[in-house]
């Protein structure tokens, strides 16, 4: 992988962990693609991380489908449920495709990368 692309996945996989809405699932794919960094694994790793990225990333209509939904308003709170689903349609208009929240905007950009993520 290019140096620059490593730098930025890196960064964004450090953002990743931090962010208090990442998945345990996806913070241990995170982790064992830094441990597999510069052996022999990598390249499996950065496989495997970039297809737990892709499974993880909300598309905002299942989020809005969800928070819009009594399971929604029972996880959320009601109040917040209503204000994500009104904050989820209002960047929805704007034109995004997935959720804006730390862990979801660093996903995408990391999977922004998946390409070069991949080049041998």
């Amino acid at each position: 992988m290019e140096k620059g692309i490593l730098s930025f996945v890196k960064e964004k996989t450090n953002e990743l962990i931090n962010a208090p809405t990442c998945s345990g699932e996806t913070k241990a794919a995170a982790q064992a693609w830094f441990d597999a960094l510069g052996t022999a694994g990598e390249g499996e790793e950065t496989k495997k991380y970039i297809a737990e990225l892709e499974a993880d990333i909300m598309p905002i209509d299942n989020l809005i489908a969800f928070a819009g939904s009594p399971a929604g308003a029972q996880y959320f709170g009601e109040k917040t449920a209503k204000g994500i689903v009104a904050h989820c349609q209002e960047i929805k208009a704007a034109g995004a495709k997935y959720c804006d929240c730390p862990a979801c905007a660093a996903v995408a950009a990391i999977l922004e990368k998946k390409d070069a993520m991949l080049a041998k």
